[in-house]
C-alpha cells in the first residue's frame, strides 16, 4: 500500500479533501497537512518521513519544503499536482481533478 502524503496551505480545503476522498482507498494510505504554521495539520519531519509520495498542490508548496526539510527533499518523490487555490473542501470540481490527476499516477483501482 502506498503512502500519499498531500500538501497545500492550510490543509483545510484542497490537501484535507483528498485525504478524505482516498482515505477509504485500498490503494493507499493517506494523510495531509499545510505548509503554513497555522494549518490544520502542519508539515513536519515525521509526516515527509512517514510518505512514500510527497503531493504538493502548487509549486511553492515544493519550495517550502525544499527551503525547510533539505534533505528530506533531496530524497523524496515529492509531485506537483498543480491545482491552484480556487476550491472549496470537498467541491466536486476538485474532487474530479484529484481523482483524475491520482488516477493518471498510480491507475485505476481494477473492480471501477
Amino acid at each position: 500500500m502506498k503512502k500519499l502524503l498531500f500538501i497545500c496551505t492550510a490543509n483545510k480545503l484542497r490537501s484535507l479533501t483528498a485525504e478524505h476522498i482516498f482515505n477509504s482507498d485500498n490503494r493507499f494510505e493517506v494523510k495531509s497537512a499545510g505548509t503554513n504554521a497555522h494549518a490544520a495539520t502542519a508539515l513536519s519531519v515525521e509526516l515527509l518521513n512517514w510518505a512514500d509520495y510527497v503531493l504538493v498542490m502548487e509549486k511553492k508548496h515544493r519550495n517550502i519544503i525544499r527551503a525547510k526539510f533539505p534533505q528530506i527533499y533531496a530524497n523524496k518523490q515529492i509531485i506537483c499536482l498543480y491545482i491552484p487555490d480556487i476550491y472549496e473542501y470537498m467541491e466536486e470540481g476538485l474532487i474530479a481533478i484529484l481523482q483524475q490527476r491520482i488516477n493518471g499516477l498510480f491507475g485505476k483501482l481494477e473492480n471501477q
